[in-house]
């Protein structure tokens, strides 16, 4: 059976309990940690955040004994049904969907749409050059101040990842990410063209 994996090689898993039908939790599965649960009997994920596997329960102990895993029509959806040891949620409920929707949402984006939602403005700085804007600055001065910037923020990343300075580290790299969105821009590229060489090294 083929499973199609998004852009970071995962696929969206639905935890149900078998027993009611209730939908107790939705993560992500990789290819091993799918594996592994078919191997196991137990439930294991990937966590983004992490960058690693996990196994449901590791911590607390409420791990989820699995009976089957279906799959959707268009294979790019689990369903994981199984049995949990106890609640689900690490806010203690039995399951992570325990809140109504009042209506009302704030949204907020994650991992590759972040960047793209930043490049969409920094474009927007290069039409309009915007008095007061850093990005129009950055562009007025052109491409090798913004060269400069993209070599400073990446000497700086090194040195705070070399000082095992966690939040350091995590700011340089923002800064570095943020200069280079700069120089695409410049340069009349997109995150797309990125995307597309990064998908090519995966063969």
């Amino acid at each position: 059976m083929k499973l199609k994996l998004n852009e970071q090689g995962l696929i969206p898993a639905i935890a149900q309990d078998q027993r009611t039908n209730e939908v107790l939790m939705v993560a992500y599965m990789s290819a091993e940690s799918l594996t592994k649960t078919v191997e196991t009997g137990e439930a294991w994920f990937y966590s983004r955040s992490r960058q690693s596997l996990w196994r449901k329960g590791e911590t607390s102990g409420n791990f989820i004994k699995v009976d089957h895993v279906e799959v959707d029509c268009d294979g790019d959806t689990l369903i994981i049904k199984g049995t949990p040891a106890g609640p689900v949620c690490h806010t203690g409920e039995s399951t992570c969907f325990f809140q109504d929707f009042d209506g009302h949402a704030e949204f907020e984006l994650e991992g590759p749409h972040v960047l793209v939602d930043l490049f969409d403005t920094i474009e927007s700085r290069k039409r309009e050059r915007p008095d007061g804007s850093y990005v129009t600055k950055l562009l007025n001065d052109g491409v090798d101040h913004i060269g400069k910037k993209v070599l400073e923020e990446a000497g700086e990343t090194v040195i705070a990842a070399k000082n095992g300075v966690r939040d350091e580290t995590i700011h340089e790299v923002a800064d570095l990410w943020f200069h280079s969105l700069v120089l695409l821009a410049d340069a009349g590229l997109t995150p797309n063209d990125v995307w597309d060489e990064l998908r090519s090294r995966r063969k």
